[in-house]
């Protein structure tokens, strides 16, 4: 036969086998699918349209290298191929990779101006690649577009938040919800609770707090959707709530992840133990803070430690330092979810961690590919991730106690002490005055520095009626965002209270914060999310604080960090318990200076603080799960 002959009967086969495989598509046998058109495509390597329905099946079976991989080839052929275009970003953004997603999609642009649905996949990846003034821009062009466009209002709200723009953000959030947003009730309800209470907008807050809730209890115990788990964890007081919210939440954000195959290496081969931690934080912030000096303590011939970092790379004194401590720094910014699950296979981790859980910036996915053999929880996020892809959940008897394991989907896995870690390291309280902060110098100051979201009307009700007791007293607040102070000021006056009574401090830098901190006389704890970090630095600076416990991970921390400290008498089981302890620790100056010695003491003597002892004991718990997988065992609870 001649070569023209071969090259249409070539044409006729692929032309049969790409129709069969359409049909198959059409009712949803991708697999059949896949196996026609890449018959298709290998007869006529150089048709366009095979390639593309070959990648998009790819895509159907979440295999999503074979389907760039064909993309980028066609889009190198021919640039202008918009429909290979629109496939990659959308493979792109799949595999984690917004940033490639991105530059990809923004290719198109300029012919794109008028296709929503374009518009609408590419305002979500540039979110996804936190390039929030432009995926402002290309909503509102969206809007211009289709004023209704639920999403758009939707996404241009996350990222009004993002930057700040709080109360914009709100209506945003509102219109989406009045325009039934498609399976964005839950989203919608837990967003506008949370910025509400970063804005003090109590009554409002809880409106749509109650609202999340009946959401909640009517979600199919096998649903797929996002929510704040966050502001479930931070808000509510029954962690049955933030557990129904994770467990569908961490199904929504594995929903294309493709395990990897069980690994074939036994763990700890070598002798060590390899220990990977993944988070955004690994520079000044709260979490590298408390974290350091255990990466520095861990025994180097026990354990080698990866950190995986998929947050900014920030030329500051704590990213030097955590990033010196560690065996290895793995920069995964760029790297999408599945191409960072191998790489983390390949470096072959034994125990990977996560420290972000549900805060913002997670990259959960990560875990959903299943890259190491044992996958843990710890330190950033307050409660459960509901994943079933993450074996334990490093708490302590306190903050997490066994009685309450059935609101965690992990394996509890106990700390002998605190499960929170502390640096010995860092700055001591230097030497200021009051007038230096605008304190009264003959008040006594009661200090509540956690974030406003950490407020609610119900706690500051007990904290007015405290000020009310004690006329010489002053209440010193953070004042974390501009709307902030004044809202504060309007809820005192209508309570009765003087709005002069309240000092607002603003954000400095760590050394001059825990300086001022030891100014306080007594840090007044919030509910049903305590300080966390912020109660270790109170400790820290020698201040007495008063904590009301809950049921959940949050509203339990401070009670965990003060019995670790020795001052178990400050944690109350009600409000009016937690109030009659703060005036007794108004009306007594001899307690307050006995405690504030006993405090100043512990930082060299209390478990809190001894962090030679939590990286021995932190090194032993990784030890017993690690112990438990060789065994051939599956993960339990470690009490």
């Amino acid at each position: 036969m001649s070569s023209i002959g071969r090259a249409s009967g070539n044409l006729k086969a692929a032309h049969a086998h790409w129709e069969q495989a359409r049909h198959a598509s059409k009712k949803g046998d991708w697999q059949s699918a896949l196996n026609g058109f890449k018959k298709a495509h290998q007869l006529v390597p150089s048709d366009v349209l095979y390639a593309i329905n070959l990648a998009r099946a790819h895509r159907e079976l979440t295999q999503l290298d074979e389907a760039v991989e064909l993309l980028r080839g066609v889009l190198a052929k021919d640039p202008e191929q918009a429909l290979a275009r629109s496939l990659l970003g959308e493979c792109l953004a799949q595999q984690g990779d917004s940033a490639a997603a991105a530059a990809c999609l923004l290719e198109q642009l300029p012919q794109q101006l008028h296709n929503l649905d374009y518009l609408e996949g590419l305002s979500l990846t540039l979110f996804n690649a936190r390039r929030y003034p432009e995926c402002i821009q290309v909503c509102l062009q969206a809007l211009g577009v289709r004023v209704d466009h639920a999403q758009s209002h939707y996404l241009l709200g996350v990222s009004l938040n993002e930057l700040g723009n709080k109360q914009q953000a709100i209506e945003c959030f509102k219109t989406a919800l009045a325009l039934d947003y498609e399976n964005g009730t839950g989203t919608l309800h837990s967003l506008i609770a949370l910025t509400e209470r970063e804005l003090c907008q109590w009554d409002e807050a809880q409106q749509h707090l109650e609202s999340l809730r009946a959401y909640l209890r009517d979600l199919p115990s096998d649903a797929v959707a996002w929510v704040s788990v966050f502001a479930l964890a931070t808000l509510d007081p029954d962690p049955q709530m933030t557990l129904v919210g994770a467990k569908a939440c961490s199904r929504f954000i594995a929903r294309h992840a493709k395990p990897l195959p069980a690994r074939d290496t036994p763990v700890g081969q070598g002798g060590k133990l390899r220990i990977g931690f993944v988070s955004a934080d690994f520079h000044q912030h709260a979490t590298s803070i408390l974290m350091a000096e255990l990466v520095e303590l861990m025994d180097k011939e026990r354990f080698e430690v990866t950190l995986y970092s998929h947050g900014p790379i920030d030329n500051d004194d704590m990213h030097a330092r955590i990033r010196r401590a560690a065996d290895h720094f793995v920069d995964l910014r760029l790297v999408g979810d599945a191409l960072a699950a191998r790489r983390i296979r390949e470096d072959q981790i034994d125990i990977l961690i996560d420290v972000k859980g549900h805060t913002s910036g997670s990259r959960l996915a990560i875990f959903a590919y299943r890259p190491a053999p044992i996958q843990v929880t710890w330190l950033a996020f307050p409660g459960t991730t509901g994943a079933t892809y993450i074996d334990y959940f490093i708490g302590d008897a306190i903050a997490s106690p066994a009685s309450e394991a059935q609101h965690y989907t992990e394996k509890l896995a106990l700390m002998p002490q605190c499960y929170q870690p502390n640096d010995r390291r860092r700055a001591l309280p230097g030497v200021t005055s009051r007038s230096e902060h605008g304190l009264p110098d003959g008040a006594l100051v009661l200090c509540g520095f956690n974030q406003p979201f950490k407020l609610s009307g119900e706690v500051f009700d007990s904290w007015c009626r405290i000020l009310q007791s004690v006329p010489r007293a002053v209440l010193w607040l953070l004042a974390w965002n501009d709307s902030m102070a004044d809202a504060v000021r309007s809820e005192a006056s209508r309570r009765g209270i003087d709005p002069s009574r309240l000092v607002f401090a603003p954000k400095v830098s760590f050394e001059q914060h825990i300086s001022r901190f030891a100014l306080a006389d007594v840090f007044l704890d919030s509910w049903p999310c305590n300080g966390h970090t912020t109660v270790s630095d109170a400790l820290w600076a020698g201040v007495p604080v008063v904590t009301y416990r809950g049921r959940t991970f949050a509203s339990r921390v401070a009670a965990s960090l003060l019995h670790n400290v020795g001052m178990p008498d400050m944690v109350c089981e009600s409000v009016s318990e937690y109030e009659q302890a703060v005036l007794r620790l108004c009306h007594g100056p001899q307690l307050r200076a006995s405690l504030r010695d006993k405090l100043v003491a512990a930082r060299s003597t209390a478990p809190l603080f001894d962090s030679v002892q939590y990286a021995q004991q932190f090194g032993a718990l990784l030890e017993r799960m690690a112990d438990r997988h060789r065994s051939g065992l599956a993960p339990d609870h470690l009490t």
